[in-house]
């Protein structure tokens, strides 16, 4: 018999992008049980996950990079257990690759659990350990949790922005990377310098070139500005006129053509169905983008032995990144064939 979940909790810590990778997930569990309420439990930072999508009914804030983890955590399993605590959860699925991940889970009191297998303490506490297959896009490695529970297979994320008529001629910069990526070491894409040679050798050849960026990308857009031949007709200023990701998904959406790096605004892109080229060095392209012509990674011609590098053998990048000494030629020709 079919069991019916009506409460199901959702966990998933990571970034904006990550969440993203994660809505594909929470649609099938959503088209399997369309009664049901899902509850997401994510780090703040990425909180604006939920104005790309219906399919979140509510969120707990659980800060697990603050200086209070474990309290956090805690936090976490009191809203769980019902009571005077918080809501009472009859299933939750919960990615990550941590072992104590399956004590958590046992630690809710949700009958039914859904995680990772990461050795035998996830057997005895999970109902369900999942094989976690990591050398595939994330989007279908997050899906994994749920493949026994459901007959549908979202496999690209979904998010509530209408398909848009398309600028004709257009192309769309978004250089940035996330802030907190910089802080930890973690180089992803290429200098501004070459954003502002790429933008220049687009408008040469006529493509109006769009500029965008969040606020992060504050120092990165005024060295582009320093250095680009603005062309009235052939170039827009549009940073700091995007409030949020739904924001720049709906310009992305618009553009006929999208360059960015290996960041959040690549997933939104990929939501939207345009067609996308990302500049990738340090990390693995095949984890991050689907195996589809919409999307193009842009690599240097590296011969570093453990490229990819990021995750799989470092947590930082190495100072001479030769995996991102991509020229602006390069982009071009790639964008423009």
């Amino acid at each position: 018999m079919k069991k019916d979940f009506k409460n199901i909790l959702a966990i998933n810590f990571g970034g904006i992008g990550d969440e993203i990778f994660f809505l594909p997930t929470l649609i099938s569990l959503k088209k399997e049980f369309p009664d049901s309420k899902i509850t997401l439990a994510l780090e703040p930072r990425s909180k604006s996950v939920k104005d790309l999508t219906d399919t979140i009914d509510d969120m707990f804030l659980i800060d697990v990079k603050g200086k209070n983890k474990y309290f956090e955590l805690l936090k976490l399993v009191c809203l769980t257990r019902g009571g005077n605590f918080g809501k009472k959860f009859d299933m939750v699925i919960s990615s990550g690759g941590n072992k104590l991940i399956s004590l958590l889970l046992f630690m809710t009191g949700i009958k039914e659990r859904f995680g990772y297998d990461t050795g035998n303490l996830s057997k005895k506490l999970l109902t369900k350990a999942i094989p976690l297959k990591k050398n595939q896009y994330a989007c279908a490695m997050y899906h994994d949790l749920v493949s026994e529970i459901t007959n549908h297979k979202t496999e690209l994320p979904e998010i509530n922005v209408e398909p848009q008529e398309k600028i004709p001629n257009s192309i769309l910069i978004h250089p940035g990377v996330s802030r907190l990526s910089v802080e930890k070491g973690m180089i992803k894409t290429i200098p501004a310098e070459i954003w502002a040679e790429t933008i220049n050798l687009l408008i040469e050849q006529g493509k109006h070139v769009f500029l965008a960026g969040g606020p992060d990308d504050k120092e990165v857009i005024e060295t582009i500005r320093k250095n680009i031949n603005a062309n009235e007709t052939l170039f827009t200023d549009l940073y700091g006129q995007t409030k949020s990701l739904k924001d720049l998904a709906v310009i992305i959406g618009k553009a006929e053509k999208f360059i960015c790096s290996d960041s959040a605004p690549l997933h939104a892109a990929v939501a939207m169905k345009t067609r996308t080229y990302a500049i990738f060095g340090p990390t693995d392209e095949t984890r991050l983008i689907p195996q589809s012509p919409v999307v193009t990674a842009i690599k240097a011609d590296c011969n570093c032995p453990i490229q990819p590098c990021l995750w799989e053998h470092r947590t930082t990048t190495c100072e001479t990144l030769e995996c991102l000494k991509i020229t602006a030629e390069n982009i071009v020709d790639i964008v423009l064939k």
